[in-house]
């Protein structure tokens, strides 16, 4: 008896890469899967059926139950199509998995307004769009999971603003979301996950961290190196088990899949203070005080080129 029997759940771009391993390990768990997938390139240019097509035809051949869905997560009539499609094929829906995303990289001074906004629309929109009518399910049958995919480049990631600025907006949406639906028994979470996929290397990527490891940062490098190995397979089960009944009481974090690693990341506080007595802070204070305090032990994640 597989861990989901019984439930229903849609996974946006379920095409490929983590997508299209959700979407098989939670078919052979019991559940029965709407595969969207709008078909693009990385960069989100183009569409087609066959992805989304291919995997519900791998699911089928182990003897799980899909549908195909093809629209995009960057519109509302998207995202209510998407939702939709459980309902129609299986006349509910229990799960969500909102995975699908583009790429399109470029540093901050060369980035156009188009790149910023697709990169945008199809993450941070994306996640909207699925989870308002899912939500409008979940509350009306008073039980739900809703999965979001951020990353690590949330962090911060050269020449990712775009992608970096709309990871972290999920991680932020993900704890709202999490406040506004536990009262009806419904949870959302998100994973920051590494494993080899077509967005998570990309060539340009390995040139740009061979060029810093010539000019002697060889971390993006030793970054590509470890990603390389991981598998999307490996992050699966953590999906899986958050969408179980015995996860019903893990609401609003967000959590590290590295392979065999698993991690899961506090909430944000400060991690120095400084009081003033009596009214507010001056900038010649700021000045005499800051670097002997706050600022105290700081490195410049980028290290500043050699003057001209």
């Amino acid at each position: 008896m597989g861990k989901l029997d019984g439930k229903v759940a849609v996974i946006t771009g379920a095409g490929r890469g983590l997508g299209r391993a959700h979407a098989l390990a939670f078919a052979s768990e019991g559940a029965k899967v709407v595969v969207n997938d709008f078909g693009g390139a990385g960069d989100g240019t183009g569409s087609s059926t066959s992805p989304a097509d291919e995997v519900v035809n791998e699911i089928k051949a182990i003897g799980g139950e899909a549908v195909a869905n093809y629209d995009t997560v960057a519109t509302m009539e998207g995202g209510e199509s998407i939702i939709k499609t459980a309902i129609d094929a299986f006349g509910r829906l229990d799960i969500l998995v909102n995975n699908a995303g583009i790429l399109m990289d470029r540093m901050i001074f060369n980035m156009t307004e188009e790149e910023w906004d697709s990169v945008i629309a199809v993450h941070l929109k994306g996640h909207f769009t699925c989870t308002k009518p899912a939500c409008i399910l979940f509350r009306q049958q008073r039980s739900g999971r809703i999965i979001n995919t951020s990353s690590g480049a949330g962090l911060g990631n050269a020449s990712q603003a775009n992608y970096s600025a709309a990871k972290e907006g999920i991680v932020g949406f993900t704890r709202t979301v999490a406040r506004d639906m536990g009262r009806y028994g419904v949870t959302c979470n998100a994973i920051r996950p590494l494993a080899r996929t077509r967005l998570g290397l990309q060539p340009q990527q390995l040139e740009a961290a061979k060029r810093a490891a010539e000019l002697g940062d060889s971390r993006m490098l030793q970054a590509w190196e470890e990603i390389a190995r991981l598998m999307p397979e490996d992050v699966s089960p953590l999906l899986v088990y958050l969408a179980t009944n015995e996860a019903a009481n893990i609401n609003g974090c967000v959590f590290l899949v590295a392979g065999e690693e698993l991690g899961i990341y506090p909430e944000p506080t400060p991690i120095k203070t400084i009081f003033k007595k009596e009214g507010r802070w001056t900038v010649d204070e700021l000045i005499e005080t800051m670097p002997k305090t706050l600022a105290k032990d700081l490195v410049n994640p980028s290290r500043p080129l050699p003057p001209k």
